[in-house]
């Protein structure tokens, strides 16, 4: 097993219907493959959380998702409340249609709001949506988070149409350097696919595709 490579995944279970049965799954699986962390609602941080805190997985949650446009204020209460469950990761999403207005500065407080709450309690990556930005609209997004305190700039929800792509993890490490993670999320199934955003700059990984792209299956699941 590539425990190299799992320790860059964040195991990913958001749908919608997800039931206790399947936090259970990649909980255990999480603990059987050593993944960086559970990627899960808020609803499900306290109990991941419960389960996972005497091992090195961590309980990643996700703020403002997956649409990014609730105010700074609730992004800031949710995340406040998720590191109080346990949450030691947090990822948000932008205000997308903030950024398309040009209100440039409004986005960098919304992920200045939520730098302040996890500021030295837990890593924050910044959801840009690439499926909805242009390549210049990406590069101001990368900017900003970077100017904003952020610790990594990340691809995608998994909601909005497209994916992690190889030619948008080169863009965003250019932008932001090598001081900043990158994670590429957003259809993420196989292992080829992995390995090629790996090499694009990608720091992180997510996916509810884990164990597949560690076997080196192929995966039909959705994020």
């Amino acid at each position: 097993m590539n425990v190299e490579l799992a320790k860059m995944i964040d195991h990913t279970q958001l749908k919608p219907d997800t039931n206790q049965a399947k936090i259970d799954h990649i909980i255990n699986e999480a603990k059987e493959y050593q993944f960086a962390s559970v990627c899960v609602n808020p609803y499900w941080v306290n109990y991941c959380y419960d389960k996972l805190k005497d091992t090195e997985v961590k309980v990643c949650t996700v703020i403002g998702f997956p649409l990014g446009a609730t105010t700074s204020e609730t992004k800031a209460f949710e995340t406040e409340r998720a590191l109080k469950d346990g949450a030691t990761e947090v990822d948000m999403v932008i205000n997308v249609g903030a950024l398309k207005s040009n209100q440039l500065e409004l986005v960098e407080k919304d992920i200045k709001a939520v730098v302040d709450v996890v500021k030295g309690k837990a890593l924050l990556k910044v959801i840009i949506e690439t499926s909805l930005l242009t390549d210049a609209e990406k590069v101001i997004a990368c900017q900003l988070a970077k100017k904003a305190g952020a610790d990594f700039v990340k691809t995608s929800t998994g909601f909005s149409g497209g994916g992690a792509t190889v030619e948008d993890i080169k863009l965003m490490r250019k932008t932001v350097g090598e001081s900043m993670g990158v994670k590429a999320s957003g259809g993420v199934r196989d292992l080829e696919a992995t390995k090629a955003l790996i090499d694009a700059g990608a720091t992180r990984i997510g996916a509810s595709s884990g164990v597949q792209i560690l076997k080196g299956e192929q995966s039909t699941s959705g994020y």
